[in-house]
């Protein structure tokens, strides 16, 4: 009997380096847009069954290891699974769900801070590294919850576990890459749902709480400051909270900075890169250097690796390293431009259609979501 292991027991499995062969069925272009760090690609097709050569490239990859098999959402991977079962594999599963599930996987990690009445929770979103976050008061047992995915009982349950009720749902801008939660959630428990006030230049047809620049708003005694924040989008807004720590969304990454053709197109990328370089150089850059950077998103190789930090630990910077180590930032103007606009790379999956979702023009049901999301988030320059 195959058995089936979940997406959650496959994370472990690879943060406890156990010794196994996880085998990709999906066809190599599929593969190489987007994989689990570790996969060996074996392509499969179930019509034409289970043949000497698959047979003899898993034994190559696999010998004695057990044997997981992985594909888009488990067409392929269980007959091929079932299949390897009767040519005399006796340890041999398939990941339920597969690359789907693959990409809900979370960890919520604790971001230090100094001081002890603020809680701030970073929820990693590890296959695509898309990071959300529960930033709350310890004492009024209140938090707001900001750049929610779809999948927001991940935040309810974050904050629950920390004792904070979510009195506020933000988000940072509107996302090209995954379906927000936002709106859901802040409908579901009943608070306000925020975004920058020229998010509805975009066409946004939710009801939110537009937030100016320089707006604040409060959960218990901790502050939460909006700063306009244009280039990767128009409405684009970073939140300083408690002076010290600044969600950047997608304007700023500990790697790289956001692209700008996904709103502006490639014809006006520029005008994009010209409001993302005064953004940087008037805003965030005026900031601290103590001031502590939490980014929108992570970012994630083809290959499923974080290329800077590791899933289950913080992916943040201070300001101050930021401006020294990142050389974007020490671009001028036209230098800056030029970089941001020329080479960028393989636009996220479905971006237009999740555009729309997240500005409420179109509708979409779980399966259709779970298809849009699919691959790593590719919101950086």
């Amino acid at each position: 009997m195959v058995d089936k292991t979940t997406a959650d027991e496959l994370a472990t499995m690879l943060d406890r380096d156990e010794g196994f062969t996880l085998v990709d069925t999906r066809p190599e272009e599929s593969y190489e847009a987007w994989h689990v760090p570790g996969a060996e690609n074996v392509p499969h097709d179930p019509r034409e069954g289970l043949d000497r050569e698959e047979v003899n490239r898993v034994n190559a990859l696999a010998g004695s290891d057990p044997v997981l098999a992985i594909c888009g959402k488990g067409i392929s991977s269980t007959p091929f699974a079932y299949e390897l079962e009767e040519r005399g594999y006796d340890d041999v599963s398939v990941v339920e769900g597969g690359m789907e599930d693959w990409s809900e996987v979370y960890e919520v990690v604790p971001i230090e801070t100094r001081n002890e009445d603020l809680a701030i929770f970073q929820l990693q979103r590890r296959a695509k590294g898309c990071l959300g976050y529960v930033v709350g008061s310890r004492e009024a047992g209140e938090a707001a919850v900001v750049d929610a995915t779809r999948q927001v009982e991940e935040f309810e349950v974050a904050a629950a576990d920390a004792g904070l009720a979510v009195a506020r749902v933000l988000d940072t801008h509107v996302h090209a890459d995954h379906v927000s939660g936002g709106p859901s959630l802040a409908s579901t428990v009943g608070v306000p749902y925020h975004l920058g006030e020229r998010a509805r230049e975009r066409g946004v047809e939710y009801e939110y709480d537009p937030l100016a620049d320089g707006e604040t708003v409060e959960v218990g005694g901790v502050e939460i400051r909006a700063l306009g924040t244009p280039g990767h989008t128009t409405e684009m807004v970073s939140y300083l909270v408690d002076g010290e720590y600044l969600l950047t969304g997608d304007t700023l990454f500990v790697d790289s900075v956001g692209r700008t053709e996904l709103q502006f197109g490639e014809a006006d990328a520029a005008h994009g890169a010209e409001l993302l370089y005064e953004s940087l150089h008037e805003r965030i850059l005026d900031l601290p250097d103590d001031t502590t950077v939490l980014p929108g998103h992570a970012t994630v190789s083809a290959d499923g690796r974080y290329e800077n930090g590791e899933p289950g630990e913080p992916i943040r910077a201070r300001l101050g390293d930021l401006r020294e180590s990142l050389d974007l930032l020490g671009l001028d103007r036209e230098a800056f431009v030029e970089r941001v606009t020329t080479d960028t790379p393989e636009k996220p999956s479905g971006y237009e259609e999740v555009i729309d979702v997240n500005r409420g023009k179109e509708t979409v049901d779980e399966d259709e979501a779970r298809e849009l999301e699919t691959g790593p988030n590719n919101c950086a320059a």
